[in-house]
């Protein structure tokens, strides 16, 4: 077995990173709050849901593969070719609305899955 020599003043202590506390601790979400998330946000799938229904036959033949975002509870809908173009515009007419993205095609999926 062969001993070498070390320079000891070519090795570097390795520095653990600072951990940096939580400001706010993660919150549990109990089962009873996480169902009824899911059921607001089925009753609002639905509701979009329904307005892109109605909406898709006369808007595909124009503006096929556009994105349209729906806001249900004026029943407003906003498009254009560029996502983040129809999303401004929806932002400009309602600051602190929801909105669902749909895709003016046979499907409406705006991706790929």
């Amino acid at each position: 077995m062969e001993v070498r020599d070390i320079d000891m003043s070519k090795l570097q202590m390795k520095r653990r990173p600072r951990r940096i506390p939580r400001l706010v601790e993660p919150r549990e979400i109990s089962l009873a709050e996480k169902a009824q998330r899911q059921a607001e946000l089925a009753e609002f799938d639905r509701r979009c849901y329904q307005i892109f229904a109605e909406l898709r036959p006369e808007l595909m033949a124009e503006h096929y593969n556009w994105f349209i975002l729906i806001e249900p509870e004026s029943g407003e809908y906003f498009m254009d070719e560029d996502e983040l173009v129809a999303f401004q515009k929806a932002r400009e007419k309602h600051p602190q609305g929801k909105f669902f993205f749909y895709r003016l095609n046979e499907t409406g999926v705006s991706g790929r899955i």
